[in-house]
C-alpha cells in the first residue's frame, strides 16, 4: 500500500493533540484542518475498502493516509475533542455539495449554541461560516453525544431525520471502534 502512515506521522499527529491543547479554538481548528487536508489523500470507500460506505477511525485514516469526505470529518472531530475541544461545539454535517451534485460530509464548529457554525472541509481548506459556502447545502447532523430527535410535522424535516437514523448505526459502530483506540 502507498503512501502508508509512518510512526512519524502518528508521533506529529499526537504532537499536535498536544500543541491543540494549549491553543485558542481558531487555531485549534485550523491546526487540525491543515493537517489532514495535508496528510490524508482522497479516495473512495468502494477503492480503499472494498464496501461502498465505510467511515474509518482517525487511527485508520492516519495509518493509510487516504480517506474519504467522511474520515477527514471524524479524524477531525476526535482530534479536536482530544486536544480539549467540547464536543457540544463538534457536528459532523452531511450536506450536498452543490457543485459536485452528491453528498459530502463536513465538520462543524460552534462557537457557542446559537452561533453560525465554521465548517471545517477537505473540499475547500479554508474555514468559513456556514453562511460563506453557498456551495454547500446541509441535509442533518450527528454528535457523539447526540440525544436530539425532531418532532416535526414536516415531511422534509422527517425525511432528513429518518436519513440522520439510518447513519446512526454506522456512528455508533465508529465510536466502538474509535474507544477501543484509546478515544473516551
Amino acid at each position: 500500500m502507498a503512501d502508508a502512515g509512518s510512526d512519524a506521522d502518528f508521533a506529529e499527529w499526537k504532537a499536535l493533540i498536544g500543541v491543540a491543547h494549549k491553543q485558542s479554538a481558531p487555531i485549534d481548528l485550523k491546526m487540525v484542518n491543515d493537517f489532514f487536508n495535508q496528510k490524508v489523500k482522497f479516495e473512495s470507500d468502494a477503492h480503499i475498502w472494498n464496501k461502498n460506505d465505510y467511515w474509518a477511525t482517525p487511527m485508520q485514516t492516519l495509518s493509510i493516509k487516504r480517506g474519504d469526505c467522511e474520515d477527514y470529518s471524524i479524524a477531525k472531530y476526535f482530534t479536536l475533542a482530544a486536544a480539549g475541544v467540547p464536543e457540544d461545539k463538534l457536528r459532523l454535517m452531511y450536506v450536498q455539495a452543490l457543485k459536485y451534485n452528491q453528498a459530502h460530509m463536513v465538520l462543524a464548529y460552534y462557537p457557542s449554541p446559537e452561533a453560525e457554525p465554521l465548517v471545517l472541509d477537505n473540499l475547500n481548506p479554508e474555514i468559513l461560516p456556514a453562511s460563506a459556502r453557498a456551495d454547500l447545502r446541509p441535509v442533518y447532523s450527528l454528535a457523539r453525544r447526540d440525544n436530539s430527535v425532531n418532532d416535526t410535522h414536516d415531511t422534509a424535516a422527517r425525511m432528513r431525520e429518518a436519513m440522520r437514523q439510518s447513519r446512526m448505526s454506522i456512528w455508533e459502530n465508529l465510536i466502538k471502534r474509535a474507544q477501543a483506540e484509546g478515544f473516551d
